[in-house]
Order: structure tokens, then sequence, then C-alpha cells
């Protein structure tokens, strides 16, 4: 495999940075491993009796996410979590310890709809900036400096970092068996945009490659029938609709991994993949001069079936989780507020951070 031309130094001295991040954090295994980690700790009922349980917490939504209203989850049944309250009464305002804002619903409504005074808030309620498009389509970011305390994203540095997924560490080794592939290269795609980069290097790549497209502008996809569909596939195009760090949607982690295809990814660098994931789990697009070059690499590993299961070998160690949107944000937000305890921030210049 050809390797990629090395980045700027800005963008080198910016990932270092992130690592240094990392570091400080406290894990003391790589990111790949930061939730593996988790299944170790004790269930509650391992604790001694005379521990006493958690104080609850009151999360409140302060718009529930594209206006789809939903049960609010148990915490303490999905994620273990106890003494979560979330909600989406606004009659609970005063007690919350937290209000979360989605974005794109703070876009729609205006910050106007905002919760009045006096008094707005009080000085030990959180207000929680929840995020999971990436900054080229997170639009009004400007004005929002000084409102929140906290950001919730996919960015590893953000105060509460809920990623689409993550690789945990099975209890036990065992042997990954994969499914019969007959077909080669799988994309799907809704939101066609003849601009987007993924879309221009897909027009060249077909040229080299067969690639069924399903979505807007290709094959019918039935509806929940992604994963069993492109099982069928050897690769999958993992194109994100734009490019910046840590965006890695489940366009990796449901239509790729779950799907058990090799994901050819366009999105961040490579060495922003491999915070997440093992390098020899996946293919990037900067890893060879060309698409044709890729096609090329993409037809040989069709005939070779020892090199083709090597981007499987992670698969007796990893397990794949996809996020549970939007429960698990939810129940984290809990844990955070616990974790915190009196310590208060604001967010001073929210858009000069996301955009970075």
């Amino acid at each position: 495999m050809e390797p990629g031309p090395a980045g700027p130094p800005g963008r080198s001295r910016a990932l270092r940075r992130r690592r240094r991040r990392l570091l400080a954090a406290g894990l003391s295994c790589t990111l790949l491993a930061l939730y593996a980690c988790l299944p170790e700790l004790p269930a509650l009922d391992a604790w001694p009796a005379r521990t006493r349980p958690p104080p609850e917490v009151t999360v409140l939504l302060w718009w529930e996410p594209f206006g789809h209203r939903r049960r609010m989850t148990d915490c303490q049944r999905r994620f273990n979590i106890s003494g979560c309250r979330p909600s989406a009464d606004r009659s609970r305002y005063r007690e919350a310890q937290a209000v979360i804002f989605h974005h794109r619903d703070l876009v729609l409504h205006g910050l106007g709809q905002l919760p009045a005074g006096p008094p707005q808030r009080s000085p030990a309620q959180r207000w929680v900036w929840m995020n999971f498009e990436s900054p080229s389509h997170s639009p009004g970011l400007r004005d929002l400096a000084g409102i929140f305390n906290w950001t919730m994203s996919y960015r590893v540095d953000s105060d509460i970092f809920v990623p689409y997924g993550y690789l945990r560490a099975r209890r036990a080794s065992s042997h990954f068996s994969l499914p019969r592939k007959t077909k080669l290269v799988a994309w799907v795609i809704s939101n066609w945009n003849e601009a987007h980069a993924r879309v221009r290097y897909y027009h060249q790549l077909r040229k080299y490659v067969p690639i069924d497209v399903y979505g807007a502008q290709g094959l019918v996809l039935e509806e929940g029938s992604i994963v069993r569909t492109i099982s069928q596939y050897k690769f999958y195009l993992a194109f994100e609709n734009s490019q910046h760090p840590d965006y890695i949607t489940e366009k990796l982690w449901r239509n790729a991994f779950k799907s058990s295809a090799v994901p050819v990814v366009l999105g961040p660098s490579r060495s922003n993949y491999e915070l997440f994931i093992p390098p020899d789990s996946f293919i990037h697009v900067d890893d060879f001069p060309s698409p044709r070059k890729l096609a090329i690499y993409l037809k040989f590993l069709d005939q070779n079936k020892p090199l083709y299961r090597r981007y499987f070998a992670w698969r007796d160690k990893y397990d794949v989780h996809m996020t549970s949107f939007w429960d698990e944000q939810y129940c984290k937000v809990c844990e955070a507020v616990r974790t915190a305890g009196d310590q208060l921030k604001t967010i001073q210049n929210l858009a000069s951070w996301f955009e970075s």
C-alpha cells in the first residue's frame, strides 16, 4: 500500500495536541480501548452494601432532537447508570442540574426560545450544547458565545465525548466468522451533492471498479436492510459528507463494521481514524495517489483471500458498539454532572473551538 502525503505542519501540531489531551485525561490504554475498559467495572450490586447510592440527577431535554417525541430511557437498565432522571418536561426546569440543547433545534427555534428569567438559571445548573453534525452542517455557531457550560459531541475534546460508535474488548477471545461475500463494492448515500468530495471521488473510482450505489441516486434499499444488504459485499465506501477531526459516523461503525465489510474511508486523516480503530481494519483513500490505484488494490484483494481476511484479524478481540441515539447521550450527561461536582465554566467561543 502506498502511503499518503504528510499533512501540513499546523494539522500535525493540532493532532499532537489532541493526543496530549487524551493522555491528560488519564487513559491507561489507547482511545480504541477507552470503552473497552468499561466492561471491567464491577456491577452496582458488587459494591459494599454500606456504599451510599449516588444522588439523583435530573437532566432536562429542552427540545427533543428533530421534534421526535420519545419515551425517556431507563439509564440504570440500559447503561448501568443509577440515579439519573432524563426528562423532556419543562416544568422540571428549576430542579434540573443540567439542560440539554440540541443544536439543529436551537437553530430552528432561535435563541429567543431559550429559558427566560429572572433568574434565567441557577449558578449550579449546566447548559449543555449537543451536536453530532459536522461544522460544515452546523449553522449559527457564531451566535453561541458565552451561553453554554458544556459541549457534547463526537469530538474527543468535548466536555462530554460520545462517538457514533466504538470498539470494546471481548471478555473472551473468539474466532470471527466472515459472512459469504458475493459482490465487490457498495455505497449507501441519501444526500447526493455533486460539490461534496465524496461524490467527486466516487465519479473517479467507478471508472475503474464496479460500485453498487443504494439510496436517492441508486438502487432501492429496503428500510432496516442496510446491514443485511451490505454484508454481501467485500468493501463499503464509508465516505463522510464533510471532512473534520473525529467526524467518523455510522457509515463506518454500522454500514461497514456491523456488515462485516472492509471500510474504504474518506473523512479525516488516517492518523485520526487510528485513534479509534486498528490501522489494519480499514483502507483510506489517502493511502493511494489516485482512485485508479485504489481500484487496482481492491481488485487485488478480491483475488487474494488471505490478505483480504487480514482486515478482520481484530474481530477476534473486539466487538463493535453503536451508540444508542439519543438515550446514551442523556445518560452520559448524568454521569458528567456527578463527576464534575462544583466545577463550573462557560464556553466563551464555541464556534472557534468546534470549527478548529
